[in-house]
Formats: C-alpha cells, sequence, structure tokens
C-alpha cells in the first residue's frame, strides 16, 4: 500500500469517527479548524516557504469550497 493510499484510509476512518461521535455535520467545523490549524503548526516547523504555501492551499480550498457550493460536486 502507498503512503497516498494508507494515508487516504487513515482520513477516512477519522471521518467516519467523527460522524459517528458527532452526527450533525455543523458540529464538524470545529474538527475542520482543528485539521486546518495543526496542519498550519506542521507547515509552520519546515522552512517559511512552507507557510507561504500552506496560505496558498488556504486560498486554493477556498476556491474548491465555492465551486463545490455553485456546482454542487468536488473537482
Amino acid at each position: 500500500m502507498s503512503k497516498e493510499s494508507a494515508l487516504r484510509d487513515d482520513l477516512l476512518r477519522v471521518a467516519k469517527q467523527i460522524a459517528r461521535l458527532q452526527d450533525n455535520p455543523r458540529t464538524w467545523l470545529s474538527w475542520v479548524v482543528f485539521l486546518l490549524a495543526r496542519l498550519e503548526e506542521q507547515a509552520t516547523l519546515g522552512s517559511p516557504a512552507n507557510r507561504d504555501s500552506y496560505f496558498e492551499m488556504l486560498e486554493i480550498l477556498q476556491e474548491e469550497i465555492r465551486n463545490r457550493t455553485e456546482t454542487g460536486g468536488w473537482h
């Protein structure tokens, strides 16, 4: 199994666990924010360029969310 496949499996398990513990999707926001904050911490452990890349990723994520809202699908 590749590292990417293993990570996808881990993330799927986490998503299922969050949904099982809190069945109202509105309450998931705090977990998404928690995850993004932890990822930002990890980005800042590296070079300053990693932090810049993290914020670029957030901008792209905002666009993905806008597209999802407008089109009904993830790209």
